[in-house]
């Protein structure tokens, strides 16, 4: 595959994601509210850390790279 292709087709992924968390709602709630995300409230600012957040999607992004890989390996 042409790079050019691997480009377009990552940006109409990407689109459809957006639209997907922009038009059905509910679809990612849970995104932000799992346990081990850090939540400090005080009455003058709020500091939020999406530690758990971060590494679920760190892992899912992982694993799509890798099989992005294995499939741009065999051609």
């Amino acid at each position: 595959m042409r790079v050019g292709t691997v480009l377009m087709l990552l940006g109409g992924a990407v689109f459809i994601v957006g639209l997907a968390v922009r038009f059905v709602p509910g679809l990612f709630a849970w995104f932000g509210h799992l346990p081990g995300d850090i939540r400090i409230e005080g009455e003058n600012s709020r500091i939020y850390i999406p530690i758990t957040s971060m590494i679920v999607v760190s892992v899912v992004l992982t694993v799509l790279v890798n099989v992005v890989a294995v499939f741009l390996r065999d051609r």
